[in-house]
């Protein structure tokens, strides 16, 4: 089993969006973090009021975005981006191919 912390602004509308998009189930869920997961994998979406976005002893503060990726394979990248870009989603560059596969 893989667990993710995945730091949100608003936990409750991140596990919405992965249930809704993905499949994922609701587990734990409270103000601050919501826990949602599907087959192997659970992520814990932490929002800002979590201990995982506490400062550092140094003062750096944790917190979203930035270039950290979660993958999901799926059977249909582009019908998926379409109903995502359809529900508001915004994505930083259109669907690329490398060695990795399209992504």
């Amino acid at each position: 089993m893989a667990r993710f912390r995945y730091m949100v602004k608003d936990a409750e509308t991140a596990a919405n969006f992965y249930k809704e998009h993905f499949g994922f189930e609701a587990g734990f869920q409270h103000r601050a973090i919501h826990i949602v997961s599907k087959d192997d994998v659970t992520l814990l979406l932490s929002g800002p009021a979590s201990s995982a976005q506490r400062p550092m002893p140094d003062g750096s503060e944790p917190g979203p975005g930035g270039w950290n990726r979660l993958l999901i394979d799926v059977d249909d990248l582009e019908p998926l981006v379409e109903r995502l870009k359809k529900a508001g989603v915004k994505f930083r560059n259109e669907i690329i191919k490398g060695p990795g596969g399209r992504q």
